[in-house]
């Protein structure tokens, strides 16, 4: 079969990139395929659901720039088509002294990205979460909740009304380029398509490698933990409330967001996963395993984070542990108050030199475009991310009509 564009992985940035593509190109044939059954069943469907403002990223990046705008573009597109969703905004808030300077940073990378941020002292703090131990802060009122799965159901719902196809329970083995064409080969048969956009997550780094393209760069899949307060103490967190991030670790710690269902999750930490797609911490598969403690990137990664990397291992297997550091926010919470929630794999990318990749990483060469690094923010900022793509395809394209 013969497609003008084909998409691997229909998780929400693939299904945005499948959205932008037919309403740019609404004479061109679009096919979207997923190993799964169902749609986002990996990192769209198991993580906090944020609505990102765009805080934390680094002035100029990608990250901070399409986060601010797929901010206000998901907001809109949920008010269109009637997603549920809620702009809450969230609260970051120092527990000890040596906080207040990083707080104060962070402040002014808010500022520099163009976001409406707000000091607040420790008993403003108190006003909007009344239950937190803080003793400064800083509100960020654009930041909210959703449930993406629900967002990247809209999103299939367009598509298949347009121009597109997804094919479910169809994996991709291996991809053959060619002058005018590229064909990929599945468990399904092949299909043949003139550029191919591969959006494909915790697997991009593998369908980059199956198109011989050289990334330099290896996916390490990192297992965020959860739990979820008790209903009869969900009143002890409103909205959402966020630590000071360690700038010397790259993610953002231990947060209590509430869900659009009125629950309550509280994490996640960051271990390393011994499997792709591993949730549970007996989750291994020895490929995935040796593929990740042989690259050299992650082994400088490992030595040069030994101490963090360790004490998060030992937070996931001491709720007691766990619950300290809960309770540097919240002293109220017991750890009778959590029961486990469901977990999620981040995607992240890391470079031989053992740099975790901070920004999106798009690669794009004749007929291909792979999305290799796509974590958080990528879903509040996926409606952004599918117009990009469509820019760069653009530039390579003259044989459609609008």
């Amino acid at each position: 079969m013969k497609f003008d564009f084909a998409i691997v992985g229909a998780g929400i940035v693939g299904l945005s990139v499948g959205m932008a593509l037919s309403q740019q190109y609404k004479n061109a044939s679009i096919l979207i395929l997923d190993k799964e059954a169902e749609i986002s069943l990996h990192q769209t469907g198991r993580n906090s659901g944020v609505i990102h403002s765009g805080i934390y990223y680094k002035p100029g990046s990608l990250k901070a720039k399409l986060a601010k705008t797929g901010n206000k573009q998901m907001v809109e597109f949920c008010k269109t088509y009637g997603v549920k969703h809620e702009v809450c905004g969230k609260v970051i808030v120092a527990t000890e002294e040596k906080e207040l300077s990083l707080l104060e940073n962070l402040y002014k990378r808010g500022v520099e990205n163009g976001l409406r941020v707000e000091r607040i002292t420790a008993d403003e703090v108190k006003e909007i979460e009344p239950h937190v131990n803080g003793i400064a802060g800083i509100r960020v009122p654009s930041t909210g909740i959703v449930d993406y799965r629900e967002v990247a159901a809209s999103f299939a719902r367009i598509i298949e009304k347009g121009n597109g196809i997804i094919a479910l329970n169809t994996e991709v083995q291996s991809i053959d380029e060619e002058d005018e064409a590229v064909t990929l080969h599945t468990n399904k048969g092949d299909f043949q398509t003139r550029f191919l956009i591969n959006c494909a997550g915790l697997l991009s780094d593998r369908v980059a490698e199956m198109s011989h393209v050289k990334t330099d760069l290896r996916i390490v899949p990192f297992r965020g933990e959860y739990y979820e307060l008790k209903k009869d103490r969900r009143h002890l967190v409103k909205n959402m409330i966020y630590p000071v991030p360690n700038p010397d670790f790259p993610f953002l710690g231990v947060h209590f967001t509430r869900m659009n269902d009125g629950r309550v999750l509280i994490g996640p930490n960051a271990v390393l996963s011994f499997k792709r797609e591993g949730y549970q911490k007996t989750s291994f598969l020895w490929k995935d395993f040796m593929e990740t403690i042989a690259y050299p990137g992650f082994q400088k990664l490992a030595m040069e984070n030994a101490s963090e990397g360790l004490r998060e291992m030992y937070r996931s297997f001491s709720k007691k542990q766990f619950i300290k550091d809960v309770q540097k926010f919240i002293p109220e919470i017991k750890r009778e108050d959590l029961v486990p929630a469901k977990a999620g794999v981040r995607a992240q990318a890391l470079d031989s030199d053992g740099a975790l990749l901070d920004d999106f990483v798009i690669i794009q060469n004749k007929q291909m475009i792979h999305v290799c690094n796509a974590p958080s923010p990528a879903a509040t900022a996926s409606i952004e991310i599918g117009r990009e793509i469509v820019k760069y395809l653009t530039k390579s394209i003259s044989i459609f009509g609008q």
